[in-house]
């Protein structure tokens, strides 16, 4: 409390603030000061690659998805539910956007959230049985209120890869949250599993309990190449009259 001690006291004299008020007041700031600080740490262990939130979403963008459905997520019910959420389209249409802002969100209710793209995620688990530590990395998967998956699908999966993430959905199904972003529809999944058994059993737990968001239009980063930002285009000439000569 030290830090704003003196600026209460200042604020108490001269308002003249009774004496239970000033001790709620001052309680109110390491209570905000605490809960500034878990939250810091809670984005921080989150491990997203940028910070991403709803109200910075370009609404105003040329993709199309049902947007009362994105909406209705941020009000994190599904978390509560032990729900999933499947964000599918082409490249650079704000499918890690929307996720990572629902990470963001789920950080601020005071959730566990982890952030991986799926290329990490693989690597982390083939690292850990060099080190002999794959218990503790799947602990460490299965133990956020909300797992984030990112760019699933860019790879065809080894026979251990497959039976990694079926463990992974396995254990997490409605006992925790998992969101993954895609640019292959749920149908071409499938393929990408060494054992179609395995790729079976762990989708249709995922995509059965899982809201599916279907993005589709034109890539954000055609828009923000340099020359296509509004901000990066030249200003028009003004346009000087002519003297003519005398």
């Amino acid at each position: 409390m030290l830090p704003t001690l003196p600026d209460r006291v200042t604020y108490a004299r001269k308002t003249k603030l009774p004496e239970l008020d000033f001790l709620e007041l001052v309680l109110q700031d390491e209570v905000d000061r605490r809960d500034h600080k878990n939250l810091e740490l809670r984005l921080s262990k989150a491990g997203f690659e940028e910070e991403q939130t709803l109200e910075s979403f370009d609404w105003e963008a040329p993709v199309t998805f049902d947007r009362d459905r994105v909406k209705d997520l941020f009000g994190l019910g599904f978390l509560e539910r032990h729900e999933d959420a499947i964000f599918l389209g082409p490249v650079g249409v704000g499918k890690t956007f929307l996720a990572s802002a629902l990470g963001h969100a789920a950080c601020r209710a005071g959730a566990q959230v982890l952030f991986l793209r799926a290329d990490r995620m693989f690597a982390w688990l083939h690292q850990s049985r060099a080190d002999h530590s794959t218990e503790k990395t799947i602990r460490r998967l299965l133990a956020p209120d909300l797992l984030i998956i990112d760019d699933f699908g860019l790879r065809r999966l080894s026979a251990e890869q497959s039976s990694d993430l079926y463990e992974v959905i396995l254990e997490r199904h409605r006992r925790a949250s998992t969101i993954v972003t895609s640019n292959r529809a749920i149908e071409e999944w499938i393929p990408l599993f060494d054992d179609p058994v395995l790729a079976q059993s762990a989708l249709d737990r995922l995509a059965h309990n899982a809201y599916q968001i279907v993005i589709e239009g034109e890539s954000f980063r055609k828009r923000q190449r340099p020359g296509e930002r509004s901000d990066d285009r030249p200003a028009p000439k003004s346009r000087a009259r002519s003297k003519r000569r005398t």
